[in-house]
């Protein structure tokens, strides 16, 4: 019983710190969240002034509010993407975000956007962003699942 516990320590304790584990989990895990951090980010530009992409997308979902809802809750995820022991929880943001964004392609908006002021197709680039950043999510949760373990000990 003892030995299980001790085993259990060790492996939270390398879990919780990339650091402890290999150089290969450590940098995957900061790749990873910087990956998903620059795709949330890059995008708060066009919700924020509410561009015409942007109105393609949100005119029949909320219009500007809800573009400056889902640019306010995209900016959280990328501030605690960037913050080590926040990570898991902005993976979990995230996550839920990108499966909103990749549920609305899904059904209502099409892989493709069409830009109102060219009238060129984004050949599924949004869709494209929206999936890498769901997976990147995954792999930000997967590496940094001790942080639950963390909190969960220290809520006891």
């Amino acid at each position: 019983m003892q030995e299980s516990i001790v085993l259990r320590d060790k492996m939270q304790s390398s879990m919780a710190h990339p650091a402890a584990g290999s150089q290969w989990q450590n940098l995957t895990t900061w790749i990873s969240q910087i990956a998903v951090a620059a795709i949330l980010g890059q995008t708060l530009f066009f919700k924020f002034t509410y561009a015409p992409e942007t109105q393609v997308i949100f005119a029949n979902r909320g219009g500007r509010p809800a573009a400056t809802i889902v640019g306010l809750l995209e900016l959280c995820c990328v501030v605690m993407l960037l913050i080590p022991r926040a990570a898991f929880f902005g993976g979990v943001f995230a996550m839920a975000l990108m499966s909103g964004a990749i549920f609305t392609h899904l059904t209502s908006l099409g892989i493709q956007i069409t830009d109102p002021v060219s009238g060129e197709r984004d050949g599924g680039l949004l869709f494209a962003l929206a999936l890498t950043a769901f997976v990147g999510s995954a792999f930000v949760l997967y590496f940094r699942r001790a942080s639950i373990f963390e909190l969960l000990s220290k809520l006891r």
